[in-house]
């Protein structure tokens, strides 16, 4: 085991002392090296974190330091320390604690995006959900009930996710490859479903087209299984259809609009705050178990949202370093 100095703060960058880091399914992805996923190798993973500010690069006032604070990272976020952009960092209201905190700034405030920002959910609306017996299946189904979703259709991998779909708020759940578009569309009455939330790139777009009509919105939110993504149809096509697709990054938006990222996640924290959003928190007690978890995420069989009690570990890493002489 090396020991390493904790990073410092750049320009617009503040240091968290972490207490609870969330584990997203990015950080699969950047471990099995999925293309787009870490710059280069090696990468340390980590999106989410919830902490105190312990110190502050130029550009950023004095008086962030000491604040209870979570943030989005870029990377690094399962750490001791981490370094995130002070725009990318919000404080955490009185009545949220750290621990539920910890799991905002990835999938909770993705999913907050794709209803409001990016799916526009209205009252009345009818959405079909890929993957939703994950955290941000279940925060997407909370926030769209919450804006006036009617009905919630969720579709899942396996016999053994239709339970958890169900608990997630879903009213139907269905089994990808057991349900065809025709069955989906006769159960709606072939009325089409007015927005589709699909983190599976391009591998259910006939599908997502089959059951969608003039006016659907479908949003590619991720690439869960990797590897290359087909090309989506023509514009021709969808101008034919009345369909609209759209694509969904956090990390992109994380680059191009950390405002809006930062307003999701305060929206989100209130959420949270007002009993609105509930996530299905799992603890996971220590980084030495995180692999593991990756394994069951990228199998498919996570159980909602796991957080990693970094403030746990501490005294046994300070134990650590005094036995080796190091403090």
């Amino acid at each position: 085991m090396a020991q390493v100095d904790p990073p410092q703060p750049g320009e617009g960058m503040v240091a968290i002392a972490v207490t609870w880091a969330g584990i997203n399914f990015k950080d699969v992805m950047q471990r099995r090296g999925d293309s787009g996923y870490a710059d280069s190798y090696p990468v340390a993973p980590g999106l989410e974190v919830s902490g105190t500010i312990i110190a502050a690069g130029p550009g950023v006032p004095a008086d962030s330091v000491g604040r209870r604070v979570c943030a989005v990272t870029a990377n690094g976020g399962l750490a001791e320390v981490a370094v995130a952009d002070w725009s990318l960092t919000v404080d955490i209201p009185d009545g949220v604690s750290d621990r539920s905190a910890a799991a905002a700034p990835g999938a909770l405030t993705s999913a907050a995006l794709l209803v409001d920002a990016f799916g526009r959910v209205r009252a009345g609306d009818v959405l079909l959900v890929h993957s939703a017996a994950g955290a941000v299946g279940r925060a997407v189904a909370q926030v769209a009930r919450h804006r006036g979703a009617a009905r919630l259709i969720g579709m899942v991998g396996a016999p053994s996710r239709v339970s958890a779909a169900q608990t997630n708020g879903y009213d139907e759940v269905l089994v990808r490859g057991d349900t065809t578009p025709e069955a989906l569309r006769a159960m709606l009455h072939r009325a089409p479903i007015d927005l589709i939330i699909d983190p599976l790139g391009t591998a259910m777009m006939d599908f997502d087209l089959q059951v969608s009509g003039p006016g659907s919105r479908i949003i590619i939110s991720g690439n869960a299984p990797g590897g290359p993504m087909a090309a989506t149809p023509d514009i021709r096509a969808l101008m034919g259809m009345g369909v609209q697709i759209g694509g969904f990054s956090l990390s992109a938006l994380m680059a191009r609009s950390p405002d809006l990222v930062a307003k999701a996640m305060r929206q989100v924290l209130e959420l949270l705050r007002d009993g609105i959003l509930v996530p299905e928190l799992t603890t996971v007690p220590e980084l030495a178990a995180v692999p593991g978890i990756h394994d069951a995420l990228a199998a498919g069989a996570g159980q909602g949202k796991y957080v990693v009690d970094i403030a746990a570990q501490l005294p046994r890493a300070e134990a650590r370093r005094a036995s080796a002489g190091k403090v």
